[in-house]
């Protein structure tokens, strides 16, 4: 059975694009942490991150990369923080998040509910800053 990224990429349920190409699926996480919480996921189907093939290891920061610097241009933050937690969906993924401190990447706070056209907005902010 599939999980729900896989189902996100076959665009089976909509999602909120940021990126795309042969190998990785980066959209925004629509329960975030924070806004501009994207989460970037490899198109094929490994629960472990550390099982991912090394390929996909080795891609996967260079396709990250201009999403967090995108992510970093269009919100007030110190820096993109990076985690990869993976207990909630058994997909291998990333998450890159807007942080100005290290308690913005504590997964266990209360999760925001964003509007669909806040989500848009986000959406558009970070494409119009990829580069």
């Amino acid at each position: 059975m599939s999980t729900i990224f896989t189902k996100i990429i076959n665009k089976e349920i909509p999602s909120y694009l940021i990126k795309e190409d042969d190998h990785f699926f980066a959209f925004l996480d629509i329960f975030p942490l924070v806004e501009g919480h994207v989460l970037v996921v490899p198109k094929i189907e490994v629960d472990k991150f550390f099982d991912l093939p090394e390929s996909y290891l080795n891609r996967l920061l260079s396709f990250a990369q201009p999403i967090a610097k995108a992510i970093e241009s269009s919100f007030d933050c110190k820096r993109c923080g990076i985690s990869v937690i993976g207990l909630e969906v058994p997909h291998a993924h990333l998450h890159l998040l807007p942080i100005n401190s290290a308690d913005d990447l504590n997964f266990t706070r209360p999760k925001l509910s964003l509007s669909k056209e806040v989500l848009e907005a986000i959406q558009q902010k970070i494409v119009s800053n990829l580069k």
